[in-house]
């Protein structure tokens, strides 16, 4: 059976937020709080809460929460209310904030723009796949906070285009991420560019030993918060409706197509391992009449955020998503979370399902798993203590499927004409970010300025093109002796073409 939240924990937990210090209670400034108070936010979580009365002191702190828990504001309010608007041409940064991937730093800076919207505070977000020349004329012009990849800011500082010398606060958000990617020895590069006088904050899901490393090295005395219980992780479980099934591959489709169809469900996630799979997935939706959009790593960066621009203003519906470039994808509404394949291991596990779920809000995650992958899925379910050490064996015809999930008995693996009401990922307009690293098509890389009649098709001038000693008439022709000392090129050039056509005689 099903791990189903109680009522009353659910209740609960809303008591508890209505319960919560406002953020002017915690000392934010009555500008950024009724920023907050525009777009319905108004009472701290627990992270805010713990965080925010240090923070505003100028204090040091490490964060440790899980995603989800509202720690941009925790670090983000602090820091707006630090720095100040300064309008001399090409001002530089006060702030920086170090994120992991792309979808994030998007993320993040839209969470920072919408706190400082009365302050008239300039948030600039810089990553990779996009353009230069946008970002430095950004920076040129000058702006008060930085959010970024590693790559793009340690580009941008060796250009000269990112001046560091004046940032005052330094946020380092999601560091056991940026751990597991690589990127340390990036972050630190870019650490050692800024003022030794700042205020640093570092936040985390885990803390593993390189990341204490890094904040003995590069923090004063900070102050470790631990917005969360040591049994948080069986918290989080325990708030999501899970469903684990042994699902047959070829089954898969028609059985994702079925849970699509659920009575009250509102935009889904589907995880898959593998780029490739989570194309094939968005094509057979797309097929069967589901509103779908895909971010993976063979995308560009132009199709990845039109695909999250389409799933926020539930133009689509169900996105689908490698593990990688879900990292940081926060939406709100998600009802759904369907796990494709089973998970690589239980951090991951909780990574996917997490993103339903959050601030309280209930969820239903549902785990497809492959006779192969059952060992992999009985140590995930050993080390969170769950109660699906062996998964139901099921199919899309399965009773247990439709009274589980509440889908209608007459569901089938195909939207109808009247049930296509999503606009699509085609009315979400793509936008032309001049992405970098795009290699040119081969046509491309052989078209020239000269008019048409002047390129011929090996790729020279007609005029360098060598030219036979005697005229057309008089060449051999593959049915007339060969003349004396003529060349052998053409009857071997003939054979080859002969062979490449499938003729099994030379004479053909």
């Amino acid at each position: 059976m099903p791990a189903v939240p109680p009522t009353g924990a659910q209740l609960s937990s809303t008591e508890s937020l209505t319960q919560a210090p406002t953020f002017r209670d915690l000392g934010a400034d009555d500008d950024i709080a009724q920023a907050l108070a525009d777009i319905g936010i108004e009472r701290a979580f627990p992270i805010q809460e713990m965080t925010l009365p240090l923070a505003l002191e100028g204090r040091d702190l490490i964060g440790q929460a899980k995603t989800g828990t509202g720690k941009t504001l925790g670090f983000g309010i602090p820091l707006l209310q630090r720095i100040s608007r300064d309008d001399a041409p090409g001002a530089t940064p006060q702030a920086l904030v170090v994120v992991p991937t792309r979808e994030l730093c998007i993320q993040v800076a839209e969470d920072l723009e919408q706190a400082s919207s009365h302050r008239g505070l300039r948030v600039l977000s810089v990553y990779g796949g996009r353009a230069y020349e946008p970002q430095v004329d950004a920076l040129t012009r000058g702006v008060e906070v930085v959010v970024g990849t590693p790559g793009r800011l340690i580009d941008l500082a060796n250009r000269g285009s990112l001046n560091l010398a004046r940032v005052a606060v330094l946020v380092l958000d999601e560091a056991d991420e940026m751990l597991d990617m690589g990127f340390l020895p990036d972050v630190e590069r870019i650490v050692s560019q800024i003022p030794a006088q700042r205020q640093t904050m570092l936040f985390s899901a885990t803390m593993p030993g390189q990341i204490v490393a890094l904040a003995r090295r590069y923090m004063t005395q900070p102050t470790h918060i631990r917005a969360a219980d040591p049994g948080d992780d069986r918290a989080t479980v325990d708030a999501i409706e899970q469903h684990v099934w042994r699902a047959h591959p070829l089954d898969k489709p028609e059985l994702l197509a079925r849970i699509l169809q659920a009575n009250g469900r509102g935009l889904t996630m589907v995880f898959t391992r593998t780029k490739r799979k989570a194309q094939k997935i968005m094509d057979d939706l797309t097929e069967r009449g589901f509103a779908v959009g895909t971010v993976h790593g063979d995308l560009g960066q132009g199709a990845r955020e039109q695909a999250l621009r389409a799933f926020r203003k539930g133009k689509v519906d169900v996105l689908v998503a490698t593990d990688v470039a879900a990292r940081g994808i926060d939406v709100d509404g998600v009802t759904h979370v369907i796990n494709y394949e089973c998970p690589d291991d239980e951090k991951t596990y909780l990574h996917r399902i997490g993103r339903t779920g959050r601030a309280g809000a209930s969820g239903v995650a549902v785990t497809f798993v492959d006779w192969e992958d059952v060992a992999r899925w009985q140590m995930i379910d050993k080390i969170l203590g769950l109660p699906f050490k062996d998964p139901l064996e099921t199919y899309s015809t399965s009773d247990h499927v439709y009274t589980g999930l509440g889908i209608p008995r007459d569901a089938n693996g195909r939207l109808t004409e009247g049930e296509r009401t999503r606009a699509g990922l085609a009315a979400e307009e793509l936008e032309d970010i001049g992405e970098t690293g795009k290699k040119p098509k081969p046509k491309e890389r052989l078209r020239s300025d000269r008019p048409k009649s002047d390129r011929p098709k090996s790729g020279r001038p007609k005029s360098d093109r060598p030219k036979s000693g005697r005229p057309k008439s008089d060449r051999p022709k593959s049915n007339r002796p060969k003349a004396e000392g003529s060349s052998d090129d053409a009857p071997k050039r003939r054979r080859r073409r002969t062979r490449r056509t499938g003729s099994s005689s030379p004479e053909a």
